[in-house]
């Protein structure tokens, strides 16, 4: 991939950590982000955490924040509408973007407005007055119970018989102050990287996601094992869904106002791919589904790195 000339002095701030529940994992993928920037010959990258006393004062030092942030704070527009306010340029989506694309429940009304198939579903608030009848009415006997603005599977619940319906909204409300319960879909788990601004756009190869015999889903137990496992690139679906959620992945890109990076989950079911949610700052650690797709595209994931920083560059002078 070639980027256009950028000044390699340029101060860059790659931002990882912050407080959320996938605080450890962000720092993975923000020392892997730093060092990648390094490879393609920048000259002053660090590593900061937004969760650290100091933050404001550093990050004024630099020219350009680098996100690696993943869960509340930084894929859900906090942490961007901060840089808005200081004035400095950043990678990914921007604030309103983010929100978005974090809020399970909203990013859905979207799609659908798009006309991307979603699964049927139920959102809940506490204390709202439905019982698990009127949920099964929606959903059926066996659903998915997930916090509506988290990540990285944390607070996720597989519910097989209603019974179990309590007891997983219970433990998605303890990451959210709002619970998504989902028709449980049949079919192949897959996954799209979409990279690029508005005029250079593209979907990456589509990955199978290969969960092993003893997991029910990409779980957390499963989500960061060595990726050759679990990964399979290309997936093995028809031609027809490949094209299909890549095209399908970047209608959700693009709805959704996304910029330069995001990843879209599906399930692929007999009528086709069904979208689960859209990843606006996907994970960068080597066990991470986005640089496995960049390397089966056969860009460096340095490369990749420097083109969001220059695509990062070239919003903020059109601003």
């Amino acid at each position: 991939m070639q980027t256009q000339a950028i000044d390699k002095n340029l101060r860059i701030a790659v931002l990882a950590g912050g407080s959320s529940s996938e605080r450890e994992v962000s720092l993975k993928s923000g020392e892997n982000a730093r060092d990648a920037l390094r490879a393609a010959k920048f000259k002053k990258v660090d590593l900061l955490d937004p969760a650290d006393k100091m933050f404001i004062d550093c990050i004024r030092d630099y020219d350009l924040a680098f996100l690696a942030m993943h869960g509340a704070g930084g894929e859900d527009g906090e942490i961007q509408h901060v840089l808005d306010y200081l004035g400095i340029p950043y990678t990914a989506s921007d604030a309103f973007s983010s929100a978005c694309g974090a809020d399970k429940d909203v990013s859905k009304l979207i799609y659908a407005n798009a006309g991307i198939p979603i699964a049927k579903g139920v959102t809940l608030k506490k204390d709202d007055p439905i019982t698990v009848e009127d949920i099964v009415a929606v959903v059926g006997e066996e659903s998915f119970v997930k916090p509506a603005v988290n990540g990285s599977s944390y607070g996720i619940s597989l519910v097989k018989n209603p019974s179990e319906l309590p007891c997983a909204i219970e433990k998605a409300f303890k990451y959210s102050d709002k619970v998504l319960i989902e028709q449980r879909l049949v079919g192949t788990e897959i996954t799209v990287g979409v990279f690029g601004d508005s005029e250079t756009l593209k979907p990456l190869p589509v990955v199978e996601i290969c969960c092993p015999e003893q997991s029910d889903f990409y779980d957390l137990d499963v989500k960061y094992v060595d990726p050759t496992d679990i990964h399979r690139i290309p997936a093995r679906i028809s031609k027809e869904d490949y094209e299909k959620a890549q095209d399908l992945a970047c209608r959700a890109h693009e709805a959704l106002g996304c910029f330069g990076i995001s990843r879209s989950d599906f399930i692929v079911t007999s009528s086709g791919p069904v979208i689960l949610e859209t990843n606006t700052i996907p994970g960068m650690t080597d066990a991470s589904l986005f640089p496995d797709e960049l390397r089966h595209a056969n860009i460096e994931f340095s490369d990749a790195c420097a083109s969001l920083v220059e695509m990062a560059l070239a919003r903020a002078g059109r601003r």
